[in-house]
């Protein structure tokens, strides 16, 4: 960064390390945090550390994060994932990119644009922002449910769409400024050919060879080749693509997609993800830094007219395609709020379009508030929208009507283990009724075909409901601690005769139990570590016999081991005493066993012998 001093890479620092935290804090998007704490520094507000010049050459530098982002979305795109969301991905993303991109661009030529610039703007406005919508619905919940799934599809195609929108955006440049251009090189069909045959060959050369390279530096254990590597290869194709006259991020992109069934993706991705992370942030930091604030508060109606109408006609056009996909009103209408603002790529685009002519310094800076502001709104129109469902909806049911059942088994907790134990019953003809207290997780294990019931376990009505008194056996699957404590206490009082068979998340949890009088607890990692230390003694030489009875022998003690502790549950001091020792109680039994079972090796040869 040219002419930045050192004093000021320390206050930019600074504004990252406190940005990102406090915006998390606020429960607002980082990316707010961000270009909020720009806006502080930059020129149009204090401007008493960055000037304008001083502005534009870090947004310049940190350009090359949008370049690593890309990289690490082609290293995530691989084509088993892409296949398996095809549909959602490609048909409904599709939908939405273009609808949106035509609404808005026929509304910037009635405003006075002209086509090339209204046509770029809109699809540019058409891109969400991933980063601010799926933080948005991870908090609210909505991620996991099917409009979340359906929203994930089409952030996925907008990061998809936005490349191309990137490499050509030369094509939407004025008449005037083409002009120009084209006295430093257009992209004419002889450019263009030759760009598509660089892909070609970065393709074909990149599979075979980078691969293979990647597993020459790996071999020298050298953890800094490796980060040089990996950033060799981002900046080496990048250059070839420029060299072609294409983007920087098409070439990051086609390098991340070669590489996503590489061996050493996840290693490239840990190594790059720090500086694209901190780049990303720099980045939007500088954009912050370029808002014209006196462009708001020359004219706030107009402005905020604008962001009212990018808002209304994205969640419009979302809210009508969810209701295409079989979405009820109120979840296609959360669909369209979550992606209903500009993205970051918007930011990346502006810039890129203004370099290449497509749009103007005026228009940039008008179009970069106008996302700014649609980002800050969402957080808050999906917070009134939850406020305004909550207010016309009817009140829910406390359960589901429940089937007569007698002789069968109640399964509380329909998650990873509630559903392994139902397949096995079911499979066996045994009569079940699962309950589980998500709506969402019950709706969504009935689409693939299991049967379970909503309700709250812990409630007597709906014990009552599901019949337990005639239950031959009780499966506490629950995995909130207190509320499974809750269930177990509920059942041993109401039904004393009926077996509860109780997962338990830990050891703690497993002695609350123990309180309670359940004594078939299983805590929900054991078996799968004692397997998986079992096939690992295999591994290291031991027999079958030998890694079998070891298992065996630290699954009797650590059983015993728990009962006992149990016992002295209120005496730490002799806890932790116990704990200490574990080591050498254990060293001894495995010492016995191994005698026990040299003892019998002998006794069977003599007997062979005599034979």
């Amino acid at each position: 960064m040219v002419g930045v001093s050192l004093h000021e890479i320390a206050i930019l620092l600074a504004a990252l390390a406190i940005a990102g935290p406090l915006a998390r804090w606020l429960g607002i998007s980082e990316v707010l945090g961000y270009l909020v704490v720009g806006l502080i520094l930059g020129p149009n507000t204090i401007g008493w550390s960055f000037s304008d010049y001083k502005a534009k050459e870090i947004l310049h530098f940190a350009e090359f994060g949008i370049v690593l982002l890309l990289f690490l979305i082609g290293l995530e795109l691989r084509p088993k994932r892409l296949w398996a969301m095809r549909n959602a991905v490609f048909v409904l993303g599709t939908q939405q990119v273009i609808l949106t991109g035509l609404a808005l661009a026929g509304i910037a030529i009635l405003v006075g644009y002209n086509w090339q610039t209204a046509l770029f703007a809109g699809l540019a406005l058409a891109l969400s922002s991933t980063a601010l919508a799926l933080q948005v619905m991870e908090e609210t919940g909505d991620l996991a449910t099917r409009h979340g799934r359906l929203g994930f599809s089409v952030l996925l195609f907008q990061d998809l769409a936005a490349i191309p929108l990137i490499a050509f955006a030369p094509l939407f440049a004025t008449k005037a400024i083409s002009t120009i251009a084209t006295q430093s090189g257009p992209m004419e069909l002889l450019a263009v050919l030759k760009g598509l045959g660089l892909i070609a060959v970065v393709v074909v050369v990149g599979h075979f060879v980078l691969d293979f390279l990647l597993r020459l530096v790996a071999a020298t254990r050298v953890r800094e080749a490796m980060t040089a590597a990996a950033l060799l290869t981002v900046v080496g194709v990048t250059i070839l693509m420029q060299m072609a006259g294409l983007s920087a991020s098409l070439g990051a992109f086609i390098a991340g997609a070669l590489l996503a069934e590489s061996s050493y993706r996840h290693q490239l991705e840990a190594d790059i993800q720090p500086f694209e992370g901190l780049l990303l942030g720099l980045f939007f930091t500088a954009i912050g830094m370029t808002i014209d604030v006196r462009l708001f508060l020359d004219a706030p109606g107009v402005i905020l007219t604008f962001v009212a109408g990018l808002v209304a006609i994205k969640a419009g056009i979302l809210y009508v395609l969810g209701r295409l996909q079989g979405l009820e009103p109120g979840p296609a209408r959360r669909l369209g709020i979550a992606l209903s603002q500009g993205g970051e790529f918007a930011f990346v685009l502006f810039t890129v379009g203004y370099a290449s002519g497509a749009l103007t310094n005026e228009n940039t800076e008008l179009l970069t508030v106008i996302v700014s502001l649609s980002m800050a709104a969402t957080p808050i129109l999906l917070k009134i929208e939850s406020l305004l469902s909550r207010r016309r909806k009817a009140p829910a049911p406390l359960y589901d009507s429940l089937p007569d059942n007698d002789g069968h088994v109640i399964i509380a907790g329909f998650g990873r283990v509630g559903q392994i134990v139902a397949r096995i019953l079911t499979a066996k003809r045994i009569p079940i009724t699962a309950l589980d207290i998500s709506a969402e997780q019950v709706e969504l294990v009935r689409r693939f075909g299991a049967q379970a019931f909503y309700g709250d376990a812990s409630r007597p009505d709906i014990l009552e409901a599901a019949d337990a008194q005639k239950a031959r056996a009780f499966v506490l699957a629950i995995d909130d601690v207190e509320a499974s404590i809750r269930t177990a206490e509920l059942v041993r009082s109401s039904y004393p005769n009926l077996p509860i068979f109780a997962r338990a998340r830990n050891r703690n949890h497993a002695m609350r139990l123990l309180d309670l009088g359940i004594t078939e607890i299983q805590r929900e990692a054991f078996l799968s570590s004692l397997d998986i230390a079992k096939r690992l003694l295999k591994q290291l030489g031991m027999s079958e016999r030998e890694a079998g009875r070891v298992i065996h022998t630290f699954q009797s003690h650590d059983e015993r081991r728990l009962l006992e502790d149990y016992k002295l549950s209120s005496d730490l001091d002799k806890l932790r005493e116990r704990a200490r020792s574990d080591v050498k109680t254990l060293e001894k039994l495995f010492e016995e066993d191994a005698e026990e079972e040299a003892r019998l090796r002998d006794l069977a040869r003599t007997e062979d012998n005599i034979r």
